[in-house]
């Protein structure tokens, strides 16, 4: 559980992100309730990077698989980005 209460993206992409947070939040009863979407959708938000955070926190998303595909998609556009700029130095 503590490592559930810790959990942050950090290096993890998107994707490997969120299997960890679901993996986890199978031992925390209060995120495995339907009333505690929201609460969910909070915690994951919470643990995802600024730069992503800071595309998607605005929207206020507390549907949990809305949410993740849209910090995925956030993800991946950044890393092409990031990509695009490399390639042209």
């Amino acid at each position: 559980v503590i490592e559930f209460m810790e959990l942050k993206q950090g290096n993890l992409s998107v994707a490997e992100y969120s299997a960890k947070f679901e993996a986890l939040c199978v031992f925390s009863l209060h995120y495995n309730s339907v009333e505690a979407e929201e609460d969910k959708c909070v915690k994951f938000e919470s643990g995802l990077r600024p730069d992503i955070i800071q595309l998607i926190g605005f929207s206020e998303i507390r549907d949990f698989p809305t949410l993740t595909a849209k910090a995925r998609i956030c993800d991946e556009d950044g890393k092409a980005k990031t990509s695009y700029y490399k390639a042209l130095n």
